[in-house]
């Protein structure tokens, strides 16, 4: 059976992997190639944010953290990192705490934060986790090519459409919005646990070491579409992060980045058919969870695309 995955970021190919792995001819084609999608901006610490619905949410990350920690034991792009979270509001323990190995509150939080915990999480480090990807596709024999879709292609058995934000136009699904995350790599400075504490929606505070530096982030800005870096809200960002992680700041910038969360009121994973009876499943709107769901979200990809087989002649 031949598979069109349309989409190049961390869901398309997570797809494209598991089908292809799985013996289908898997061909990926994408506006974006891998390290020019919101992925490849990613902080990536497996952490399930700004997506729904709560249960199937839980469920795909608990399958993802599994994954990572799996690969953490041979991809180097892959690691498991201690944090901590700090929170304005007395919580319970999230749905999908059960996965975790080691959560536990924080007795003392800093000061404006009233509750915490502290846990392992997968780090992915995406400029070199996705061409991993794109290699361990290969090696089962699917493709990537860059194509310009105004719509979703035909020529193939099924068609898994993971384009995002692209949705709005190949789904004709105006309930995909951005939201709009500014980051900033800076050069590594001692740490090595990744940290989240926002105080407020729209005033993201996280900072996530990796190999070669540490991602500081960030903002949660809905409905606005501007990929271009704004020097004071950088300001603001890491004024933010070195209150509560002072090595911040003398730490050296070396890189500012916009990413376009591509959120929806819940996440859209199903199998459809148009009016000619042509399967498609959709497979987008994950908000700031790409990478959290991602293999989840992958292997209930391929469970469709085998109920589309076991039916077909």
């Amino acid at each position: 059976m031949r598979v069109i995955v349309v989409g190049a970021g961390v869901i398309g190919l997570s797809c494209a992997i598991r089908l292809a792995e799985g013996g289908y001819d898997v061909a990926v084609l994408a506006r974006d190639l891998p390290l020019e999608t919101t992925s490849s901006v990613a902080a990536a610490v497996w952490y399930p944010y700004l997506s729904a619905p709560e249960d199937r949410v839980a469920a795909w990350s608990r399958s993802t953290y599994e994954e990572f920690a799996k690969l953490a034991e041979h991809e180097p792009s892959v690691r498991l990192r201690h944090g901590r979270e700090f929170l304005t509001e007395r919580t319970p323990d999230p749905r999908w705490a059960d996965v975790l190995p080691d959560l536990t509150r924080v007795g003392s939080p800093p000061a404006g934060f009233v509750d915490g915990w502290s846990f392992t999480s997968p780090v992915i480090d995406m400029p070199m986790y996705l061409p991993a990807l794109v290699k361990r596709l290969e090696q089962a024999g699917g493709t990537l090519t860059r194509a310009a879709l105004s719509a979703l292609p035909t020529g193939a058995d099924l068609v898994v459409n993971c384009t995002g934000l692209g949705a709005r136009l190949t789904a004709g699904d105006p309930t995909v919005t951005p939201v709009r995350g500014q980051v900033m790599s800076v050069e590594p400075c001692g740490l090595s646990e990744w940290l989240l504490a926002d105080r407020s929606p729209d005033e993201l505070t996280y900072v996530v070491p990796r190999e070669h530096d540490v991602i500081v982030g960030g903002t949660s800005q809905p409905g606005d579409w501007n990929l271009a870096v704004d020097p004071e809200t950088s300001r603001q960002i890491l004024t933010r992060a070195a209150e509560l992680v002072p090595q911040l700041r003398k730490a050296k910038i070396i890189r500012q980045r916009v990413g376009l969360r591509p959120a929806r009121p819940t996440i859209r994973c199903e199998l459809v058919r148009t009016r000619t009876g042509h399967p498609i499943i959709h497979c987008y709107g994950h908000g700031g969870s790409g990478v959290t769901l991602s293999w989840g979200c992958a292997d209930e990809v391929f469970q469709l695309v085998g109920t589309v087989a076991a039916d077909t002649p």
